[in-house]
């Protein structure tokens, strides 16, 4: 048998554009697995050169799906700029807004991108193995997915002006107090997301992880460390905190969001637009190879489970303590993103209805005055998709000199080529394979709820770009690289 090469182009129901390249050897098996990301947007360096607190607005830009985790990070990081801390009220409102975007995204993966491969089945027809198809199959459950999202976009609405693109959080805080008028309002919605967030793991735990659960302990399955913030007390913070790095064997270490060039660092390899960042402080180098990584960690839901000691929630911490029960810790079966995305979902639900009952949170002092100076600083938050970090510095006149992002899909971009690899190994062999073979391979990307929108930045001004010739039989003729 003659090698041959798979492509699987465009993953579906991911945020962004990819292919996977999939290269068998001449008995069929795969030899090798590329994620090839095929789209730029260079938000570094169309930040550079402008008024640092310009960035929050422009910022949210880069993706249409989480632009809170890009404002508020931005906001963070003109906060550190500016030497400034806001006031109580302003840090809840971005902690609210933090915690209702969440309950969006959550919903949006589970049950829109990722979940109709476990609802509708993987080997089931791409044409309704979608959310129309979920829809279709489950009418009631769709129209409380649709509600639910909607709701949280009613909510940013009135708390913020506006729930895609904001422009409410500020250096210093944020521009518009919650009136006791709009509280009353948000309540019951949030109350109701809280009562689907109930239903929605309820369900998945009944009628689809035990379903699943082979396919769990076998598909994209590697072992890598782990990465999430937390707060002083080790519980889950998706706003605030301290950075956590865990190795494999759960040993780790805390450290500022500053001080995150000290830990870890970025490769650049030239078949992807997406950096490759890795563990430098464990002093390994780095590798992708699947039975001897280097440097590599993940970040998202299953990596904040993992390095949190506990959730800040009560029907979150008791859906935690039974997932680590199963799993222990750190958990590292590929698949159990979705599970903890659940989990992260509750959490989040409980939260922002706590925080709506907060009395601060309609206190009328929400951002503190700022003045521009020559300074560095860096926001981290923990957007859905992973540890979103803004690293900023400015001249005296407020003018940023330098922007650096790193964004969840790009710490686990190595992690997920590895998956991708470890999946086609298992299910392709002697050269057979169909689509519902290649949809598993698939399911290893949209595990991590990958944004490639987010994640593609260009690093040093070049694109890595590669044009391979080949002739009608597949050989390699010419090769042309800048």
């Amino acid at each position: 048998m003659a090698s041959k090469t798979i492509t699987i182009a465009p993953v579906s129901r991911i945020e962004g554009h990819a292919k996977v390249t999939i290269q068998l050897d001449d008995g069929g098996n795969v030899k090798d697995t590329w994620v090839n990301v095929v789209e730029l947007r260079g938000f570094e360096k169309f930040c550079t050169g402008r008024p640092v607190e310009e960035l929050p607005r422009i910022v949210t830009s880069i993706c249409g799906v989480c632009p809170w985790s890009h404002h508020l990070a931005s906001a963070k990081a003109n906060d550190a700029v500016f030497g400034v801390t806001p006031p109580p009220a302003g840090t809840k409102l971005r902690d609210l807004c933090n915690s209702i975007a969440y309950c969006e995204e959550h919903i949006l993966h589970f049950f829109f991108l990722g979940g109709a491969d476990f609802v509708m089945g993987p080997d089931a027809e791409p044409s309704v193995r979608n959310v129309i198809g979920i829809a279709k199959a489950n009418p009631e459950i769709g129209k409380k997915v649709v509600r639910n999202r909607h709701l949280g976009a009613r909510m940013l609405n009135i708390i913020s002006g506006k729930s895609i693109h904001p422009v409410t959080a500020v250096p210093g805080g944020f521009s518009k107090p919650l009136t006791e008028d709009e509280r009353k309002k948000v309540v019951p919605m949030a109350t109701e997301v809280l009562e689907f967030a109930k239903f929605a793991i309820k369900f998945a735990k009944e009628n689809i992880f035990p379903k699943y659960l082979d396919a769990v302990k076998t598909l994209a399955v590697i072992k890598t460390g782990f990465l999430g913030t937390v707060a002083s007390d080790g519980s889950l913070n998706c706003y605030d905190g301290k950075l956590r790095l865990m190795k494999l064997d759960g040993t780790h270490v805390d450290f500022t969001y500053e001080k995150y060039t000290d830990y870890i660092s970025e490769k650049v390899l030239d078949w992807s637009y997406l950096k490759f960042p890795y563990a430098k402080s464990w002093n390994e180098g780095f590798s992708m190879e699947i039975d001897n990584p280097k440097g590599i960690y993940r970040t998202n839901t299953l990596a904040r489970i993992n390095v949190a000691d506990k959730m800040a929630t009560p029907l979150a911490q008791k859906e935690f303590e039974e997932f680590r029960k199963n799993f222990g810790r750190p958990a590292q079966l590929t698949l159990l993103y979705h599970w903890a995305r659940l989990i992260e979902l509750l959490y989040h639900a409980e939260h922002t209805v706590e925080m709506l009952n907060d009395n601060d949170i309609t206190n009328k002092e929400t951002w503190a005055k700022v003045t521009p100076r020559a300074a560095r600083g860096v926001g981290c938050v923990e957007a859905p998709r992973g540890t979103l970090i803004h690293d900023y510095t400015t001249d005296a006149e407020g003018m940023v000199t330098n922007c650096n992002l790193i964004v969840g899909t790009t710490h686990n971009n190595a992690p997920i080529n590895m998956s991708v690899k470890q999946a086609a190994k298992l299910l392709i062999k002697d050269g057979k394979y169909d689509q519902g073979v290649l949809n598993r391979v698939e399911m290893a990307i949209r595990a991590y709820d990958p944004c490639l929108s987010c994640a593609t930045h260009n690093l040093d001004g070049t694109l890595p770009v590669k044009i391979t010739i080949t002739d009608s039989k597949g050989k390699v003729i010419g090769e042309l690289k800048n």
